[in-house]
């Protein structure tokens, strides 16, 4: 036995030197360096994904309590949109009204006014500025000395009958229907941008004018760029001409340029990753600044959308300048905006004389919510389908259109919005030209 060991310990010195205890305390040194360098690295990457965590469990608060709290019951109600529709939101810029008694909101003109469209098939975003100078005809109005005025401007329809009579306005001129009202004042126009920490613009040109009446005093110079806080951006958002009468050719339609390049902004600034850190500050600033009969998980849902989309189109309704009664009015003229309006559509013509009557179709309710296979099977009657069934599936998160004819499966994701299109090889369901299964998703994107 002791020969074999003296054995091994000379083969180990032939085969590697012994080590010095020097050499040896340096190995060991090297190694409590390593250990130390990894455990640093490991509670960095377990701080930033708690940090992470935590951020995201705040944002969850803040949305939940925002979307819980958000009630606004004195407002016209919503109507929901049903999966073959556009989604039609206003926007109204509203303007103080009677200067001695702000709480006077039947006096309020609307000094913006956009439409929002979104296509829920296609993902387009459309955004429509309506000059305030468009001329409306309003039933027995009158100037509030028994005088009967048949033409107004539309920024005078909120005076007239309130929400009702510019949704009514809106309605006529583009021939769409109005699902959601956003009113906001300048007020939250201001808080909301300080919200999002303010926008660059670069000045194209001297902005200088002044209105002690309105407290309203712009002074910016061309060929700077400015980081337009709250106040700064309303005075850039409302300009349209100087203290010497110089400014924008065009008056409103170039103040309406102005105001969309603007926009642009606003939805670069809140696509950047860094938004997430302002998104308690701008939630608590719509709640508190702006009147709508959208609901929390509605205002977030189409917010997603808007910043995440990136082919916005932003369009002014068009029409020729008349003098009417002594005032210059924009007389809005279809030929110039049928693109536009046609685009506000959710299907073209084509799809419109499409023959559904001869299909069969089986909706298929794959989610734990009731009545969602009925409610489709109406929508589908609604568009000309005329021989459409229901039941149930196995619980799904997607939802599918099986189908073999190539047209329909086309046809029926422009009626539902659901893309995920595939071969019918279920044998329970062969006799049927198409099978429609709701999944989970649906209940978020319809």
């Amino acid at each position: 036995m002791a020969g074999n060991k003296k054995s091994e310990k000379h083969n180990a010195r032939k085969g590697s030197r012994q080590l010095s205890p020097r050499e040896e305390l340096e190995i060991k040194q090297r190694l409590k360096r390593k250990e130390k360098k990894s455990t640093i690295i490991k509670r960095a990457i377990t701080a930033f994904i708690l940090t992470i965590v935590v951020l995201v469990a705040l944002v969850g608060v803040y949305l939940f309590s925002f979307i819980s709290s958000l009630n606004n019951n004195d407002i016209i109600s919503a109507v929901k949109p049903s999966s073959n529709e556009t989604v039609n939101i206003l926007l109204l810029g509203m303007d103080i009204g009677d200067a001695e008694n702000t709480s006077n909101s039947s006096a309020r003109r609307t000094d913006t006014m956009m439409m929002i469209n979104y296509n829920q098939r296609t993902d387009n975003i459309n955004v429509v500025s309506i000059p305030r100078d468009t001329l409306i005809e309003v039933e027995n109005a009158t100037d509030g000395k028994g005088n009967k005025i048949p033409y107004w401007k539309i920024n005078a329809a909120y005076v007239l009958g309130g929400e009702e009579e510019v949704i009514e306005q809106v309605q006529n001129l583009l021939d769409v229907k109005i699902n959601y009202l956003v009113e906001i004042d300048y007020a939250a126009f201001r808080n909301l941008i300080d919200a999002i920490g303010g926008v660059e613009m670069y000045i194209d040109r001297d902005m200088y004018y002044d209105d002690d009446a309105q407290d309203l005093h712009i002074h910016f110079n061309a060929g700077e760029t400015v980081l337009l806080d709250g106040q700064k951006a309303e005075e850039y958002f409302r300009w349209r001409k100087n203290n010497d009468g110089t400014g924008l050719a065009e008056g409103d339609l170039g103040r309406i340029k102005n105001q969309q390049a603007f926009i642009a902004k606003v939805i670069e600034k809140c696509t950047s990753p860094e938004i997430i850190t302002q998104i308690p500050s701008i939630l608590k600033a719509v709640k508190e600044n702006i009147v709508t009969n959208m609901s929390g998980s509605d205002m977030i849902y189409y917010g997603l959308k808007m910043v995440k989309n990136e082919g916005i189109s932003m369009n002014t309704l068009q029409g020729d300048n008349e003098r009417i009664y002594g005032q210059d009015f924009l007389v809005m003229n279809p030929s110039y905006n049928q693109s536009l309006l046609e685009s506000l559509k959710i299907t073209s013509e084509a799809n419109k004389s499409a023959n559904r009557s001869g299909y069969s179709i089986m909706v298929l309710n794959a989610t734990r919510v009731n009545g969602l296979a009925g409610n489709l099977r109406i929508e589908l009657g609604n568009l000309g389908y005329t021989n459409v069934s229901v039941g149930n599936y196995d619980k799904s998160k997607e939802s599918k259109i099986l189908s073999n004819d190539k047209e329909l499966k086309k046809l029926l994701s422009e009626d539902t919005g659901i893309n995920d299109l595939s071969k019918n090889k279920e044998e329970e369901y062969e006799n049927y030209d198409a099978i429609i299964i709701i999944g989970e998703d649906y209940l978020t994107f319809n």
